[in-house]
């Protein structure tokens, strides 16, 4: 299996490795589902995969190993993992008694916990976290909010991606405050991690800036090279390399990502937002989102937009 397999969210990782994947619809950006229901036979080892998704592992009672890049964490009760894209991994389970997995996209963070997400979630943009043992008592406090976010996430209420959103920032502020107090994401980690790092802000800076109207042009990739006074192809390689991904397909997705908050805005027409994301021409923009999400503006507004 190549080093380098993508996968766009969970079901897909979970139907290449051919489990179960009635638990974990993805439609929404967010799964919530426990993993005792998904892995029955074990020992279990995945195959090697870059996710396109953030995760948290909250392990209450499991066994396993855990790699991330070159690192290799043991999985055991009372465990919290964080994981952002791109990362290489493979995870190994001997048994789960009792373990909740929530993954989400960006675009899943802006449309229901905040548009400027990251401002507050700084560790977001971080790129392999050692996972933490908490204690009883905040591990409880902790499983008190995704065991809620599993049962709105499984509800039918007309507010349940709202109540979720609120859930979530919840569960991000408890994560921050066992993890990650007055921790700044750029200065952790090797000069290829702060690469990366220091890419994915300017990134998040330079998109802002677009949907805010402070700037018309979009960034190429020889502009965030020149940002950081690095070679171009410099740059690429070390992207590429420590994410799996291109510095175009960033770009992309990024755009992509926020080209759905803006569509939905009722307020904004199509035009609009196109302009907004630095595209001369609504049509451009049309068959720019139309490549990458198969579906058109239109298409996406009224099937998100009541």
């Amino acid at each position: 299996m190549a080093r380098n397999l993508i996968v766009k969210d969970l079901p897909e990782l979970y139907e290449t490795m051919g489990l179960p994947v009635d638990p974990v619809d993805a439609s929404s950006g967010l799964t919530v589902h426990y993993l005792q229901q998904t892995f029955t036979e074990f020992p279990f080892t995945s195959v090697p995969f870059r996710p396109n998704y953030f995760s948290f592992l909250f392990i209450q009672e499991a066994f396993g190993k855990y790699t991330i890049d070159d690192q290799c964490f043991e999985v055991r009760p009372g465990t919290v993992y964080f994981t952002n894209p791109g990362n290489y991994r493979i995870f190994e389970w001997y048994s789960i008694t009792n373990t909740c997995l929530i993954t989400f996209n960006e675009a899943y963070l802006k449309e229901n916990v905040h548009e400027d997400v990251y401002r507050d979630f700084s560790f977001l943009l971080t790129e392999t976290v050692e996972p933490r043992v908490l204690s009883d008592e905040q591990f409880t406090v902790v499983r008190q909010l995704y065991q809620q976010i599993h049962s709105e996430h499984r509800g039918v209420s007309p507010y349940k991606n709202r109540i979720i959103g609120s859930l979530m920032v919840a569960l991000l502020l408890k994560i921050k405050e066992h993890f990650f107090q007055d921790y700044n994401p750029i200065y952790e980690g090797n000069r290829s991690s702060q690469i990366v790092k220091t890419f994915k802000r300017n990134l998040e800076l330079h998109f802002r800036d677009l949907v805010n109207g402070k700037v018309d042009i979009p960034l190429r990739v020889q502009d965030y090279a020149d940002l950081q006074s690095l070679h171009v192809n410099y740059l690429s390689s070390v992207i590429s390399n420590k994410t799996g991904k291109s510095v175009s397909a960033w770009i992309a997705d990024k755009t992509v990502a926020e080209a759905r908050v803006m569509l939905q805005n009722p307020a904004l027409s199509i035009k609009e937002i196109a302009i907004r994301l630095g595209f001369l021409e609504a049509p451009h923009f049309s068959n720019y989102f139309k490549k990458h999400t198969s579906q058109s503006p239109a298409e996406y507004r009224k099937l998100h937009v009541g």
